[in-house]
This record gives C-alpha cells, sequence and structure tokens, in this order.
C-alpha cells in the first residue's frame, strides 16, 4: 500500500475547509428582503409584480380583445347539460371610449348550410345592458345588469386602473393561501367606503388565480361571495391570458368558460357597441 495516500487525504481536506468556509460566506442571508416590508407595501409590491408578468404597459393599456370560446353553465356545482359557443368583443376604457363588451352566441347555420351564425346579441355599455337580434332592441332584466355591472367593477383590471388610483385605498397582503393545489399569495385592496377585492397571486409566476369580493344581498339582508378562478395560461401576443375561467357563487360553481381563441387590439369599429346598430338577418 502506497503509505504517501493518508497524508495526501489529509492535506486536501485541510486545504479544502477554507474553501467551504468561502462559499457559505458567500451565500446571502436566507431571510426573505420581503420580511422586512410592511402588509401595505409587501402587498403593492405583489400587485406590482402581477401586472408586470401580466405583460406591464402592454397589458394596462390594451385597447380591445376578441375571444372565441365555449360557455357551460352550472347549477349548485354540476352541470346542467347547457354548452354555448360564443364570441365576445370587449372594448377596455385605455381605447379612450366607455367601457363596453359585446356576447354573440352561436347557432347553427341549418342543417343544410355548415357554420355558425350569430342571432342573438348581449351588449353591456358604460352603464346599460341590452339584448339585440334583427328584430330590434330590448333590455335586459335589472338583476342580470347589475351582476355584470358588479363584477366589472371588481375586475382586476378596475383594481389596477381605478382602485388603486383613489384616495383613502388600502392594500394589505393577507398571507399565504391554496388555489387549486397552487400555492398563492393573498392580497385585499380595500377602497375608503369598505368595498373590498382580493386577489390570489400564484407565489412563482405572480399571475393571479382568483379574484373574489362580497357584496350586501338587499334581500335576504347577508352577504353574497362572488369568486373567479383563472387557468391555463397561455401566451398571446406577448400577454399571458388565461383559457379557462371558472365562477362561483357562494361556493357554488355557477359557469366555466373555454376561451379557444384571442386576439388583442384589433382595431374594433365603435358601431359594434351602439345599441342603436341591430345584428343584421342570417
Amino acid at each position: 500500500m502506497n503509505r504517501s495516500l493518508p497524508l495526501l487525504l489529509a492535506l486536501a481536506l485541510a486545504t479544502a475547509t477554507p474553501v467551504l468556509h468561502a462559499q457559505a460566506s458567500a451565500i446571502p442571508s436566507a431571510a426573505p428582503e420581503s420580511a422586512s416590508l410592511s402588509p401595505e407595501q409587501r402587498g403593492r409590491q405583489l400587485l406590482d409584480q402581477m401586472v408586470n408578468e401580466l405583460g406591464g404597459t402592454v397589458w394596462v393599456h390594451r385597447k380591445d380583445m376578441t375571444v372565441e370560446g365555449r360557455t357551460a353553465a352550472f347549477f349548485r356545482g354540476e352541470p346542467n347539460g347547457s354548452i354555448v359557443d360564443y364570441h365576445l368583443m370587449h372594448r377596455f376604457a385605455a381605447s379612450g371610449q366607455p367601457e363596453a363588451e359585446r356576447l354573440g352566441f352561436l347557432s347553427d347555420r341549418s342543417m343544410i348550410l355548415p357554420g355558425k351564425k350569430i342571432d342573438i346579441v348581449q351588449l353591456y355599455t358604460a352603464d346599460a345592458g341590452y339584448e339585440l337580434t334583427f328584430k330590434g332592441r330590448t333590455t335586459l332584466p335589472a338583476d342580470q345588469t347589475e351582476d355584470y355591472f358588479r363584477r366589472r367593477k371588481h375586475s382586476i383590471e378596475a383594481v389596477i386602473d381605478t382602485w388603486l388610483k383613489q384616495p383613502g385605498v388600502m392594500v394589505v397582503y393577507e398571507g399565504t393561501s391554496m388555489v387549486e393545489r397552487h400555492l398563492a399569495d393573498q392580497v385585499t385592496v380595500l377602497s375608503a367606503n369598505n368595498d373590498a377585492v382580493t386577489l390570489d397571486l400564484d407565489a412563482s409566476s405572480h399571475l393571479p388565480l382568483r379574484r373574489s369580493f362580497r357584496w350586501r344581498n338587499q334581500q335576504f339582508k347577508d352577504y353574497d361571495e362572488d369568486v373567479e378562478t383563472y387557468d391555463d395560461y397561455h401566451v398571446i401576443q406577448g400577454l399571458p391570458t388565461p383559457l379557462r375561467i371558472s365562477r362561483y357563487r357562494n361556493g357554488d360553481l355557477v359557469s366555466q368558460r373555454y376561451f379557444s381563441r384571442v386576439e388583442y387590439n384589433t382595431g374594433l369599429s365603435p358601431d359594434l357597441f351602439d345599441p342603436d346598430k341591430l345584428p343584421k338577418k342570417k
């Protein structure tokens, strides 16, 4: 046996020890930088990270969005068999015009002619909701329009574009939560009149996983909760976009939307959001 091997091994260990100490001292502190932030500062930091991951100024300044997809309805959390193809066009306030949305429901042209047609359109302007057909225009039921505008008022876009710019708004980091087995950071934005929106952001990507808010039910004198979850993100025109949106009312699943095609900033005509412009007979 080579008697010099133990001596060489001892020398190697002796020279390795200082190197290991040097590497350990170079490792930064394990305590996260966010630990020194207040709940308000941490909450605003997370919202900034969310906007940045969604696309930054490009996301904030989207002018419009066009979607083709399918929606399914549920009753008490169970599918009711209703599945509808739709075509949606949404105009954002960044377009310089009032926010509006046009939702067309697709049906088969006929048993002979292939393809789909849109006979019924639901149109939401800045403050009203209509149903349009080639025969004329009617006003949507009050409870339906109230529900739509309540959700628009509490949307992620509204939180960033409007809520955070209002005086007296508070942003609070609530800690971590779990959304569909994803670890999330929870942030609540509270307005001066005690209205609140809670956003759950993926702890790794900072993309929104869930939006929730509560409002007082005037009929039953209690509170209802509206929740939307966002899943199956794909990058479209540089913008991460959820292709599945699920909506819950008081814990029960009420609808799911699946996007098959999404386009941004296509330059939608103002006529599309004019309630006096009726669909043509097809």
